[in-house]
This record gives C-alpha cells, sequence and structure tokens, in this order.
C-alpha cells in the first residue's frame, strides 16, 4: 500500500550548549499525522504542520542544546494507514512524538502503539471523549477539544433557547457516536430528548434521505454530529431545501474553516463551540497573522491554534524531564499548570485531559461582519471547570478512588 509520508518536514536548531543524556542525538522529533487531502484538510491538514513549526521556532529560544524538527504524514482517514505511518516513525525515522491525528479512529488505534512504545502522543484534535475515558494512557494527552465538552456547551447553549427536541445526523465512525452520545446525554440530563437519529458515511455527498427523516421527525433541532466536508454538505443541503426557516441546525463540531466554506449567508445565526478564535484578543490576532502570513492569508482554525499550543507544550514537557519516555514527559506536564499564549491556564489531568475554557460563539450574519473571517460573535465563555467531563465520570482506570 502507498503511504504518503512525510510530506513536509522542517527544521529548527537551537543554540549549542550541554548536552541531553536522555535526548538521543538532542532531538525533539515530532510527526505531524492528519488528513492532508481529504475532508479535514481544511481544518488541520498542512495548517497544522505550519503551526507547529511556528511553536518549534519560538521554543528555539529555550531550547538550550536541544534541535526540534517536524514532519508530516497523510493518514488518510484510515486507521491502519495512520498505524503504518505511525510504527515507521518510530521505528525508523527516530521521531519521539506524534501530535493532531484529527481523525477520531485513527487516534483511538495511534494511541495504543504510542502506549506500547512509550511515546508521547499529543492528541490535538481527535475528538472522542474516549480518549480520556475508556482508552486513556500515561502517554496521551488530549488537547484542545472533545466530544463531551461539544455535546455539553451546544445542549445548554439551544436549551436556553427553548430548543428542547432533537434529531441527529451523525457521521458514521467513532466520531459520530461520540458526539451523538455525548450531546444526546448533555440535553437528556437538561430535561430535553431525542426524537431520532440515523448515520451517514464519512464522505456522504447527498444528505436528502437523512435530512428528510430529520425533517419528518418534527425535531426542534437537527443536530449534526460531523464535521468538515460532510458538516459543510449537510448545511448546504439544508438551507437549499429550505429546511433551516421551521427547523434550527445544532453544529456539534464546526470550524471556522467550514463556516468560511459555507458563507455567513447560510450559516448566520449558528452556534458553536470553539476552544480558539484568532479574533479573541491580542495574542490570537497575533499568532492569526504569522500564520496567514505562511498561509495565503486564510485564519488559523481552532484545531491549528490547538496544535501550536500542545507542541509547545510538548516541547518544554520533554526538555524540563530530559527524555523522550511517554510516560515521564506526560508526567512532566501534569506536574503544574500550563500557561498556554491562548487557552491561559491549562490543567493536564490525571487521565490525561487537558482543561481550559470553551467558547460558545454565535455566526455574524453578512451584514454586521467586517470582511472575510470575521465570523463570530461570543456569545457564552465556559471556564475550565466547567468546559470538560468530570474526572471521576470517564471512567480512565489511570483515575484512582
Amino acid at each position: 500500500m502507498r503511504l504518503r509520508l512525510a510530506l513536509m518536514a522542517f527544521a529548527v536548531v537551537a543554540a549549542t550548549g550541554g548536552a541531553h543524556a536522555d535526548i538521543p542525538n538532542n532531538l525533539l522529533k515530532v510527526g505531524i499525522l492528519n488528513d492532508m487531502n481529504g475532508p479535514f484538510r481544511d481544518q488541520s491538514g498542512p495548517g497544522s504542520v505550519v503551526a507547529a513549526q511556528l511553536a518549534a521556532e519560538d521554543f528555539a529560544a529555550e531550547a538550550g542544546p536541544l534541535k526540534v524538527e517536524i514532519v508530516a504524514g497523510d493518514h488518510q482517514n484510515k486507521a491502519d494507514i495512520g498505524v503504518t505511518i505511525v510504527r515507521q516513525w518510530l521505528d525508523r525515522d527516530g521521531v519521539t512524538a506524534v501530535a493532531d491525528a484529527v481523525n477520531s479512529g485513527v487516534g483511538i488505534a495511534v494511541n495504543e502503539v504510542m502506549r506500547d512504545k512509550h511515546r508521547t502522543f499529543i492528541a490535538t484534535n481527535v475528538a472522542t471523549s474516549d480518549l480520556t475515558g475508556k482508552f486513556c494512557a500515561p502517554t496521551t494527552v488530549q488537547w484542545n477539544m472533545d466530544t463531551w465538552a461539544y455535546g455539553n456547551a451546544i445542549a445548554r447553549a439551544l436549551y436556553a433557547e427553548g430548543e428542547k427536541s432533537w434529531f441527529f445526523i451523525a457521521v458514521d465512525y467513532a466520531l459520530g457516536a461520540a458526539l451523538q452520545r455525548d450531546a444526546a446525554a448533555a440535553l437528556a440530563r437538561l430535561g430535553g430528548t431525542t426524537v431520532g437519529a440515523v448515520r451517514a458515511p464519512l464522505g456522504t455527498q447527498d444528505f436528502s434521505a437523512y435530512l428528510l427523516q430529520a425533517q419528518s421527525s418534527g425535531a426542534q433541532v437537527i443536530a449534526l454530529a460531523n464535521t468538515g466536508a460532510d458538516f459543510i454538505n449537510a448545511v448546504k443541503q439544508a438551507s437549499e431545501f429550505g429546511m433551516t426557516k421551521k427547523q434550527k441546525l445544532a453544529a456539534l463540531f464546526a470550524t471556522i474553516a467550514d463556516v468560511d466554506a459555507v458563507g455567513l449567508q447560510q450559516m448566520q445565526g449558528l452556534l458553536l463551540t470553539e476552544s480558539f478564535y484568532w479574533n479573541l484578543d491580542d495574542a490570537t490576532r497575533s499568532f492569526a497573522r504569522r500564520f496567514a502570513a505562511r498561509m495565503d492569508g486564510r485564519m488559523p482554525t481552532a484545531n491549528q491554534a490547538g496544535v501550536y499550543g500542545s507542541v509547545l507544550a510538548y516541547l518544554r514537557a520533554a526538555k524540563a524531564a530530559d527524555s523522550i519516555e511517554g510516560e515521564r514527559v506526560v508526567a512532566e506536564m501534569q506536574k503544574a499548570p500550563i500557561h498556554d499564549p491562548f487557552y491561559g491556564e491549562v490543567t493536564v489531568r490525571k487521565d490525561g485531559r487537558a482543561v481550559h475554557p470553551m467558547y460558545v460563539f454565535r455566526v455574524k450574519s453578512p451584514q454586521s461582519s467586517t470582511g472575510r473571517w470575521d465570523d463570530y460573535d461570543l456569545l457564552t465563555t465556559i471556564p475550565a471547570d466547567q468546559a470538560f467531563r468530570p474526572l471521576a465520570d470517564g471512567g480512565c482506570k489511570l483515575v484512582g478512588g
């Protein structure tokens, strides 16, 4: 099977100095594994590699003798390809950590490899909350978001607006199952109901049959438990059918890249949850300018900003631990809160969940936007201690008591 490996590589060399005996060749090599050409390209893709490069460049000032290299691979949304790439990286190419992953099915498979090989998995954009539940590992940190955080935030926001009955259209793999499960549970806790659900294969082009089922259910909300190209196609077709005039769409996992692809005319008023928005404050705008200069003017997504923050945190922890052993690096990340330039104080829990604030945004109307990428109004900030599933509820075997 042909694999598209090492699509691009960047090296950042720091000043020379004393040796780090437990970091071979004084080299930290991070593999950015994601979907480079498929439905998640705009969310992560080459932009995540650029974000990791920026993190490596910023780390150089504090790296001492350490060198950093960033390599990239395309898993094509197939777990077997992702595992093959990672095994080659670890066994042959000297990769010390893997980040991004972006696909939940791929992420769960890679998680097992990284645990067995005792290397750090920075699961920046693996959304399933099972990664810090039944699949938790002492070598894994889940950064940026997860399905529990998404479902909890959107269910609360829409329930507060009186939208209490939902129909789910879920992508038919691990992400869709987890999004539906966690959002439905959050809705039920509030007193709402799920009136029906269907599964659509990844890469579905025609959502008409699924949308008609949702329409006929009489649900107040059509909850889209998908993302990327699938989400974009579903929203466009729902708008074409005129469904959004009578039923509200719930975006359980949407990014600014998806909003940009659909356009404000069809997306206006949509509520969505993100961990990052480029126009939130001075720090996010500064990063966005640097990123856009290398990405033909595109603003960074939450996925890409999360790669920057998580890779920078990994590099600092590996240096502090003087090790590439995943258990030691993750333990170092758990010692004290991490100052992230975008998320503020980030705490890595025993289950591997990186905890930070989340935000609920409302998509602007075309009339209220000042131009491309000016897409969100901040509706709610969810504090870190409320944004993610309680530690005791995930079923992670690493959590005592």
